[in-house]
Parts: C-alpha cells; structure tokens; sequence
C-alpha cells in the first residue's frame, strides 16, 4: 500500500522516530513528541520521508515548500522539439540569406529541428546546381558549431529540401 501524501506532525503515530533537522544535520533517535516539540520551536513542520524504515525517517522543513517543490519536479518543463523551416531561393542575396542562417541557428540553440528548403521557380530548374551552391553554404554554416545534418539535400520536384538537427 503505497500512500499518496507524507504525513506531517500529529499524523505521524509511531515513536521512537529517526530525525533529521532542516541543515541536513543527524539529530539521532527520538520520542515522536521532542520532534515535534523541536520543529514547532523552528516554526516548521515534522514530516515523514521514509515510513518503511526502522525506525521510520522524518525530517524538520518546511511542509509547503516540500509539497510545492514536489509538484513543481513532477510537471517539470519538458522541450518538445518542433521542425522549424526556412526557405531560400538560388537568387537570393547573400544578406538575406545570412538573416535567415542566423534565425536556424537560434532555433538549433533552442533544441529544435531546422529544415532548409530551396525553391525553384519557372527557369531556375535549369540551374539547380545555384539552388545546391545555396543549400550546401547554409548546411556549412549551421552544422560548424550547433547542428548536425540529419538527412542530406534530396530534390523533390521544384525543391529541394535537408534537415538539420541540433547537436
């Protein structure tokens, strides 16, 4: 039977008690009463951490802050990683594209996926090597320091499309 809620003070009936004050510090074996006696003097509570020991474990802190720290660790912030795209064209210019390398390289630093996609429009499928100049100083400039390419430059029809994925 495992219970949801340590007890605290008046709910903790066995005694003698194993205690620790709210330093960290052994205060030894004591009758349940002196261990709350001593953390009703500290203005704190007497909370039991491990009940399955003998003598059963309590500490002197803060209830509150315990139960409040607790839930805070079990929600916890977790980062879904999220694919995040920039487009390119093989003309655009060079400040443009610096702008939009700077932009992957603050989505790779916040631990998401950047897929770079080169469009090609009208005449432009006859140079595809200026589309794949563009893609491969973007894959360069990405993968130097906080990105690693997770899949290589692959054409499909009038793009041509890489992923890269932080390191």
């Amino acid at each position: 039977m495992e219970r949801t809620q340590a007890r605290v003070n008046e709910q903790i009936r066995v005694s003698p008690i194993r205690v620790i004050a709210d330093d960290g510090e052994q205060l030894g074996v004591l009758a349940t009463k002196d261990a709350i006696l001593r953390a009703r003097d500290s203005g704190l509570d007497l909370v039991e951490v491990a009940p399955n020991e003998q003598p059963p474990v309590c500490r002197i802190m803060d209830y509150g802050k315990y139960k409040y720290d607790k839930n805070k660790k079990k929600s916890g912030h977790t980062h879904h990683t999220k694919t995040k795209e920039i487009r390119l064209r093989p003309k655009t210019g060079q400040h443009d594209i610096d702008f939009k390398v700077k932009q992957a390289l603050g989505f790779l630093r916040h631990k998401d996926k950047v897929q770079v996609t080169v469009i090609f429009r009208g005449r432009e499928m006859a140079h595809i090597e200026e589309g794949r100049k563009v893609m491969e100083g973007v894959i360069e400039e990405l993968t130097r320091e906080v990105g690693k390419l997770e899949t290589r430059p692959q054409q499909h029809a009038r793009r041509m499309m890489c992923t890269i994925a932080p390191k």
